[in-house]
């Protein structure tokens, strides 16, 4: 294949021939008639002309070769249950979970919420809307119903799939009461909800919106629904991720490109194999989740492990003991999960076979050093890849590309810029190309941004250029709001956010969306909220408000009083995933003379670091206040 560089350069400069050869990876029912089609900047239009279905690739294109092969292992540590579906089984149970949802009027374009734990369901789901065309939007199950009523009103479905409950560390999460009350706040009502019935909490069908999913199934087991061929250019799915401003952003995903990037990943960067085994410890409700547990191993031909339960229960050595069983080829899994297996006993990492795994890929939140030198060590020598990529790109942006040529990782970076991608670093007062070593700069990509990644955001194309596009001196070009620099030998070291978006355990979260909820208790005037680093998650939200009525927060059991009760809302509006690690009470918040808030300050105090220059503040009291919070 010669070596990485070359590679790379071809996938910039002789673009379309470059992707052409990796689209044959899949298979098409029309062949594309144009590679990429970018009259329109920045909206890129890839495989143009051609028809496929991502769940034909990822399914049913294998029954002839590996139909009796493992495709989907279901393991819940929660429920004790293991469960091997072949292909052949994935293939019968995603057409039930089809006839299904035709039945209930689905057809190509409709929309679909899924909002579910880690079960089988989930998988069969997602991929009985690819089947028919539909639209999936999968909502993390760990939102609550306010979150998950501003995705239902964004994403209109026709139906909603659900559970009656998830569960977590062997205690029931439920889901339906969040879903009917997201239900009534939202302004869109979806016409059904499929209800997958756990056994785990009890609850009220609503008459003439509410269906059985296993009374429904009972009825297909014979079903057959072909395959549903569609333009490239269909959109697979959205998936919200959170923003600047409250409102959080559908990601459009198209199917044509998408399908070829995750076809060309699992060899390019993950050295899959079709009949292997990769292991990804995410959750569906998140991008890693989508393109590494569900589409893009399937597509590969490799089984998939979907995980339900937490990395330390029954003991810190349960996903070792799962590598060895089903002799995983690949893991992927996050910074955060390996921080907290470091607390474990490290006779765990050696008492399993852990012969079959090539590699352990670590993505969702900077890897530090002294993480990966751990896990490195324990897992004797296997490879450490950390790779960078968001929400919109749907699969690495950095990585190490070892099924093109190995190359070495170094801690602490998460590689060089991956083929496909024309990755600048950009000065951002200036807009100017940084190509010295070692300068700060934006983490940019310049249009058009490859195949796989979003087409838009869903119902807003003046959102998608206003967000993430600006003109650069003679290029357009995409921006992660990352800084970054890239070393003598272009690996790449990511150094935070340039925007107000926080990174709490590999989830994304917007300040803004924790402002507002935290801003809607009755006694809160104003707040700020900041990431502030933290060594198990990365970072946490720490929050600081005004209160409105201050005569009864004379004392500290008053003030952490009022502390848990904004706790609660933020809880019962966002979910715990977005729950401050502490909401202190301020008199004032630092701000400039103009009155911008001095969010860098408060960030930089909250973590013991040197706030800077502070000329402009209007209030030096406001942020010393802050200080001796902190400190006592």
């Amino acid at each position: 294949m010669g070596s990485f560089a070359e590679f790379h350069a071809r996938s910039i400069h002789d673009r379309d021939a470059f992707w052409a050869e990796q689209a044959r990876l899949v298979d098409w029912k029309v062949e594309p008639k144009q590679i990429c089609e970018y009259s329109n900047p920045p909206f890129a239009k890839w495989f143009v002309g051609g028809q496929t279905n991502l769940c034909h690739n990822a399914v049913d294109r294998h029954l002839a070769a590996r139909g009796d092969q493992p495709a989907l292992i279901f393991v819940s540590t929660e429920t004790d249950q293991e469960k091997i579906y072949t292909f052949r089984d994935l293939h019968a149970e995603v057409q039930r979970m089809a006839a299904i949802l035709q039945d209930l009027g689905v057809v190509k374009g409709d929309r679909v919420l899924i909002y579910m734990p880690m079960v089988a369901e989930a998988a069969f789901a997602m991929l009985a809307c690819a089947r028919l065309g539909a639209i999936h939007s999968v909502v993390f199950g760990g939102f609550a119903s306010h979150s998950l009523a501003t995705r239902i009103e964004d994403a209109t479905p026709k139906v909603i799939i659900s559970a009656d409950a998830g569960s977590r560390g062997g205690k029931s999460v439920p889901y339906k009461p969040l879903l009917d009350e997201a239900i009534q706040l939202s302004a869109h009502k979806p016409a059904r909800v499929v209800m997958v019935n756990r056994n785990m909490v009890a609850f009220t069908p609503v008459a003439g919106r509410d269906v059985d999913y296993a009374t429904e199934r009972a009825k297909h087991m014979n079903a057959v629904v072909p395959c549903k061929w569609v333009e490239s250019t269909h959109p697979s799915y959205t998936l919200y991720t959170s923003g600047t401003t409250g409102k959080p952003k559908g990601v459009q995903r198209d199917t044509g490109g998408y399908t070829v990037a995750l076809a060309a990943s699992i060899p390019h960067i993950f050295e899959g194999k079709p009949g292997g085994t990769f292991f990804c410890t995410s959750d569906i409700g998140w991008v890693v989740g989508h393109s590494y547990i569900i589409y893009g191993p399937l597509i590969g031909g490799m089984a998939t492990i979907l995980y339900e339960g937490l990395p330390i229960r029954p003991d810190g050595g349960i996903w070792w003991s799962l590598v060895e069983k089903y002799k995983v080829n690949v893991m992927f899994s996050a910074p955060t999960a390996i921080r907290v297996l470091k607390k474990q006993d490290p006779a765990l990492l050696t008492k399993y076979d852990l012969s079959s795994l090539q590699a352990l890929f670590l993505a969702g939140e900077p890897l530090d050093e002294p993480t990966a030198k751990w896990i490195s060590e324990g897992l004797s020598g296997k490879a450490i890849i950390d790779n960078y990529w968001q929400t919109e790109t749907g699969w690495p942006i950095l990585s190490i590309c070892n099924g093109v040529e190995k190359a070495p990782s170094k801690f602490g970076s998460p590689g060089k810029a991956i083929y496909g991608y024309n990755v600048k670093l950009v000065d951002d007062q200036t807009g100017e190309e940084l190509t010295g070593a070692d300068q700060k700069g934006v983490l940019t990509i310049e249009g058009p941004l490859p195949p796989g990644n979003l087409q838009t955001i869903w119902g807003d194309d003046e959102r998608f250029v206003k967000t993430y596009w600006k003109t650069v001196p003679g290029k357009l070009v995409y921006s992660t709001f990352d800084w970054a620099v890239r070393d003598k030998d272009g690996y790449f070291f990511i150094l935070g956010r340039t925007d107000d978006v926080i990174n709490v355990a590999g989830h994304r979260l917007g300040t803004r969306e924790i402002e507002e909820s935290i801003s809607s208790h009755p006694n809160v005037a104003e707040v700020a909220v900041v990431g502030v680093a933290d060594q198990l998650k990365g970072q946490v939200a720490m929050a600081f408000a005004i209160a409105k009525d201050t005569s009864g927060l004379t004392s500290d059991a008053a003030r952490k009083a009022l502390e848990a009760e904004v706790m609660k809302v933020v809880d019962a509006q966002l979910g715990a995933v977005a729950r401050p690690s502490r909401v202190f009470f301020v008199t004032a918040l630092p701000k400039t003379r103009s009155g911008k808030l001095l969010r860098r300050a408060i960030q930089a105090v909250a973590e013991g670091r040197d706030p800077g220059d502070l000329t402009t503040m209007d209030d030096p009291a406001a942020l010393q206040q802050i200080v001796d919070l902190i400190k006592g």
